[in-house]
């Protein structure tokens, strides 16, 4: 491979790459299984070490996902907190001996086996005996404070009851959702007619980054510790430390079992191949660590993972069925999934009915006919797919599977870039899936930000004809919402005072809720600073859009075209007349009132009616000063919810008062 090929390939791996750590970490909705993620994974690796000119500090084989959002506080991890290697082949297993070993020159080396439980990674410090924070792996040396949600899980201890444990120390582990409750919890979203969640993992994933502890409570989970860091730990090697921490009441798995040299770790591995399926938590391989901490240290990591430590996963479970038919669905933004319906088989403690195909290459690859015998794999991440076809069972005359040429929404002609793999629906503003999915951007938290509304009411108020596009939500009214099913008059006056407040959502926020293709919130804020209201915008040309910083000719042609087309139009004066943000106000232009003139503020929290970056903008254009640290000097705490505790007590130790987010508003007017 040429230089210039392998730079097209790594920057189409890494896009892809970063994609699939967003819908894995954040979205908790991977659309590819593990295998398929490594396989990515491993060719860009392989690349950058073919072509070290290429490799970045931003690539993602330098780095793990990140699961961070803004509805917490975050704060750094003590210990950075790393992603493992994984391997699927014994043969590699090996390779790791033999790597360590040769550390160790050669002595015998004892391992820990673990089972990899497949659920949301926790790091847990705890300081004289008490749980003091609980954070989420986030990036790796940031992570979401989820504490209060840790401390309604049952096996998280808020306080330690014998004493022999360190003044301070961190202990690892991982958020589960056992079966049975997982099972549950999705009988009853089918009920109330809630999307289903696709796997135990996302489950707990999604429990536990919910801002009401009382609802994570009401899930059951519960929490597997795998790992103990810090200076004074009672042990020189993993093992026992385990054990003394079971003895402080940690819930330590009865499965971890000390290895002497790689034949046992082999016999592990292989018992718990089959032994796995009869546990009531997921479990897709097998940790192995090196139990002595000097040699662990000696070893050392690579810039995401450990060196002393890699992970077996099993391979994906299989078995063979009869394609019925093949629906083809459209996604939100418009995309088309074909979707096999199988006749149902069992596979990995389920009952398969369909499985993915992805894509019309993936169909033409496969070569698929109706009623053909397919092989159906399930990795445990997501729904199945489709890997072969049994062409020795294939009927005569069978008919073949065609990728469609119209949308089965709405019949409009199917288009597809050269440059991508899906074909997509063009008819964006009037395709039922893509105007719910438009709205639903619409009003989401970090556009308009409205409060009552959620994907089931959008469905619903579309299916009654109330709303058929984003300015549509503005002419709703009380005696239309009251009679719907499950809204009454509380929901529906929520509902109301929620789209009302929304008409104060900055000019930039606005511009992002619009939906415009390629215009995410960095660029919406790029352009409402350079523009300064909508009208100044849509009369624009190309030329002068990509003129400005971050703009190129891609976002430049997406925006010409949105503004090009009448209905848009149409809708952004309709928006206008209900009385939306389409210009930044003075305080966002730069004119500064001085009412905080001399005041060095924290902010702490999570907040309702703008961001905490939004918030910061405020204060300094308003003569503020902002600060991340609690220090005599500090005027005030803009305290929002799930306040940071160390924050609090500090602030209470030195009186320094806290102003809600309410009486912040109040105090600018």
């Amino acid at each position: 491979m040429k230089l210039a090929e392998a730079r097209k390939r790594i920057e189409v791996l890494k896009k892809e790459i970063e994609e699939h750590n967003r819908r894995y970490y954040v979205l908790n909705q991977p659309v590819i299984s593990d295998f398929e993620y490594d396989l990515l994974m491993n060719e860009l690796e392989t690349l950058e070490k073919m072509f070290p000119e290429l490799a970045t500090s931003d690539s993602p084989t330098k780095r793990v996902g990140s699961d961070l959002t803004r509805e917490f506080v975050q704060y750094q991890h003590k210990y950075p907190m790393l992603s493992l290697s994984n391997t699927y082949s014994e043969e590699e297993v090996n390779e790791f001996h033999q790597r360590v070993i040769k550390i160790a020159s050669n002595k015998d080396v004892e391992y820990v086996c673990e089972l990899k439980f497949d659920g949301a990674s926790i790091s847990l410090t705890y300081k004289n005996g008490r749980l003091e924070r609980a954070l989420t792996r986030g990036d790796g040396y940031t992570g979401d404070d989820v504490t209060r949600n840790a401390l309604v899980i049952k096996n998280i201890p808020e306080k330690l009851s014998t004493g022999d444990y360190p003044d301070e120390f961190i202990i690892r582990g991982e958020v589960l959702m056992p079966r049975p409750v997982f099972d549950e919890l999705n009988r009853e979203r089918s009920a109330q007619g809630f999307q289903l969640f696709a796997n135990p993992r996302n489950a707990a994933s999604g429990t536990l980054k919910l801002l009401d502890p009382s609802v994570v409570a009401s899930r059951n989970l519960e929490c597997y510790l795998y790992y103990l860091l810090g200076d004074n730990l009672p042990y020189d090697n993993h093992y026992q430390n385990m054990l003394k921490a079971r003895d402080w009441g940690f819930r330590i798995s009865e499965h971890m079992k000390l290895c002497k040299g790689i034949e046992e770790v082999m016999l592990y591995i292989n018992y718990w191949n089959e032994a796995r399926k009869e546990l009531l938590f997921d479990t897709d391989g097998v940790v192995i660590k090196v139990n002595n901490i000097a040699l662990q240290d000696e070893l050392g990591y690579t810039a995401k993972s450990p060196r002393w430590a890699i992970a077996y996963k099993y391979k994906a479970e299989q078995a063979s069925t009869r394609l019925l038919s093949v629906d083809f669905q459209v996604g939100r933004t418009g995309t088309i999934t074909p979707v096999a319906n199988l006749e149902p088989v069992p596979l990995g403690g389920t009952i398969v009915k369909r499985a993915s195909l992805h894509n019309a290459d993936q169909i033409e690859l496969l070569d698929l006919h109706l009623n053909d015998t397919v092989f159906v794999e399930k990795g445990g991440e997501i729904i199945p797919k489709i890997v072969g076809v049994d062409i020795s069972k294939r009927e005569p005359r069978s008919t073949k599977v065609e990728f469609i040429d119209n949308c089965p929404e709405c019949g409009t002609r199917l288009v597809r870039n050269e440059d991508e793999a899906n074909h997509y629906c063009p008819n964006y503003l009037h395709c039922p899936p893509q105007i719910k999915g438009r709205i639903e951007h619409f009003i989401s938290r970090k556009a308009m930000n409205i409060e009552g509304l959620g994907e089931e009411t959008v469905d619903l108020l579309y299916k009654q004809g109330l709303v058929r596009n984003i300015a549509d939500l503005y002419e709703l009214k009380m005696e239309q919402l009251v009679p719907l099913e499950r809204m009454g008059e509380k929901s529906a006056s929520n509902l109301i005072a929620g789209i009302e407040r929304s008409k104060e959502t900055p000019f930039h926020r606005v511009l992002y809720a619009l939906g415009i293709r390629h215009v995410g919130e960095t660029v919406a804020r790029t352009l409402a600073s350079e523009f300064k209201d909508i009208d100044s915008l849509m009369s624009a040309d190309q030329e002068k859009i990509i003129s400005i910083r971050d703009i190129g000719p891609k976002i430049a042609a997406s925006i010409r075209n949105y503004f090009e087309d009448k209905e848009n139009i149409e809708i952004i004066k309709r928006l206008k007349s209900y009385g939306i943000n389409f210009s930044l106000s003075d305080a966002s232009a730069g004119k500064s009132s001085g009412k905080l003139s001399g005041k060095t503020i924290v902010i702490s929290g999570v907040f309702s009616r703008f961001t905490r970056e939004e918030y910061k903008e405020m204060i300094e254009k308003h003569g503020g000063k902002n600060s991340s640290s609690v220090t005599s000097a500090t005027s005030f705490i803009l305290a929002g919810d799930n306040m940071g505790p160390a924050k609090r007590q500090k602030a209470e130790s030195l009186g320094i008062p806290l102003v809600s987010e309410e009486e912040f508003l109040k105090m600018l007017e």
